[in-house]
């Protein structure tokens, strides 16, 4: 599991000072970048060291209550599901003790191909190939 706050700019919201939604999708990737960080990871090591990245292959959201400009947002991630190719990050997000939504992300390992990394293809990390 891993924790991080973003606090809310008046830039994320709407005129109502809520959260646009889209911003969520937007802290979930910087919640999992963080976190790759703390493992001494990141995506610029990802390709360096494996030649690889994490590309998103599905996201989702539930939007139970409204975090609103200047709210303290905590967001909790954990590694849900492992597979071979692919792997899920749940994520909880709450403003004090108020959940507020939940999410989750699917990644797949993909590894560059060579033609200038510009295009990648679904790989096992357990192989070598990766």
């Amino acid at each position: 599991m891993f924790e991080t706050a973003f606090t809310i700019e008046w830039g994320d919201c709407d005129e109502a000072g809520i959260v646009f939604y889209p911003n969520y999708f937007y802290w979930f990737d910087c919640t999992y970048q963080r976190w790759l960080r703390t493992l001494g990871l990141s995506q610029r090591e990802l390709r360096r060291r494996f030649n690889s990245v994490t590309p998103l292959v599905n996201v989702g959201a539930q939007f139970v209550g409204p975090a609103r400009y200047d709210d303290e947002l905590v967001i909790r991630a954990d590694v849900a599901e492992w597979q071979e190719r692919r792997f899920r990050i749940d994520y909880k997000l709450s403003v004090g003790n108020l959940q507020v939504a939940s999410g989750f992300e699917q990644r797949a390992w993909a590894s560059l191909t060579s033609t200038a990394n510009s295009a990648a293809r679904i790989c096992r990390p357990s192989s070598g190939n990766c």
